[in-house]
């Protein structure tokens, strides 16, 4: 892909001025990595990489900083690699998928994964968007520019729905769903076991998803937290993927001190697939201890 058409993607992707341009996607194979959570069954489903110099453009602004915790982690210094994931949910009634992906055009894996989870897209009964950037609404639009899980309703908070008719790069995915749309106000059940929790300032709308079966809990949380690396360790570095930057460090420094204190399980969509484990304190700052429920 040349680097002109990496810049067209990332400004169609949505994501916010300042991050850095070179962002590039790398294609993974399909993959689903189910687990129980009580009666539910979840299931981590992957749809491509993302990966971006370390270069003081995205995440804090010293990359001499950046590059001793990346270090430190295994993880090359120079660079950020960045999961790009789904969750797909099925529980009696309803199969769910929580964010969709890159989608058509792109890069994106996400139908083959979820293939591989025995769902078609016409399977899928409900949509829930964490927020509208498009790693996590583009594959709501088919290549035939129409709907591409048609018998689903897509919810996503009423913030955020307003925030994606505005932006005028979601206009084509906003025309493919706009008729199967329903608002919530986050805080309340939209489904059974699963409750949006208002994590407002990467985008104007932008939601976890609480969900919890038979006393099991576990919780999406976005955008949140982009790197697993930097995002912990640092959780107050500035973010450029966040759209009001002071609330998106509030609001990461606040939820990751929570989820460290409770131990909740929690699935992170940037996170290395599949993706799921729990953030544990360590000294100043925060680890990744990731681990499937079940597995051996």
């Amino acid at each position: 892909m040349s680097m002109k058409r990496l810049i067209a993607t990332a400004a169609a992707l949505a994501l916010v001025a300042g991050a850095s341009s070179a962002l590039a996607q790398v294609a993974v194979a399909p993959a689903a990595t189910p687990f129980k959570l009580g009666a539910f069954e979840v299931i981590p489903v992957a749809d491509a990489l993302f990966v971006l110099p370390n270069d003081g453009k995205t995440f804090g602004t010293d990359p001499a900083a950046a590059s001793k915790l990346l270090a430190a982690a295994g993880q090359p210094n120079d660079k950020i690699t960045l999961g790009v994931d789904g969750l797909l949910v099925k529980t009696p009634g309803h199969v769910i998928l929580i964010d969709t992906g890159l989608g058509a055009g792109a890069k994106s894996a996400m139908i083959g994964s979820l293939a591989k989870a025995g769902v078609k897209p016409e399977d899928v009964t409900d949509i829930l968007i964490t927020h509208y950037h498009g790693d996590h609404t583009g594959g709501m639009k088919g290549a035939d520019g129409k709907s591409a899980f048609p018998k689903a309703t897509v919810r996503m908070s009423a913030n955020e729905w307003a925030a994606m008719q505005k932006d005028a790069g979601s206009k084509a995915t906003v025309d493919a769903i706009s008729a199967q749309v329903k608002a919530f106000t986050p805080g309340v059940s939209i489904l059974p076991g699963i409750t949006p929790i208002a994590l407002y300032g990467h985008t104007p709308g932008h939601v976890a998803y609480e969900i919890s079966s038979q006393g099991q809990k576990l919780i999406d949380i976005g955008d949140t937290v982009h790197s697993y690396v930097l995002g912990l360790n640092e959780p107050g570095w500035i973010d450029n993927f966040d759209g009001d930057k002071p609330v998106g460090i509030a609001k990461r420094t606040a939820e990751v001190k929570q989820l460290a204190a409770t131990k909740e399980l929690v699935f992170a969509p940037h996170f290395p697939y599949p993706g799921v484990g729990h953030i544990v304190a360590d000294g100043a700052g925060y680890k990744w201890a990731p681990g499937v429920p079940g597995a051996k």
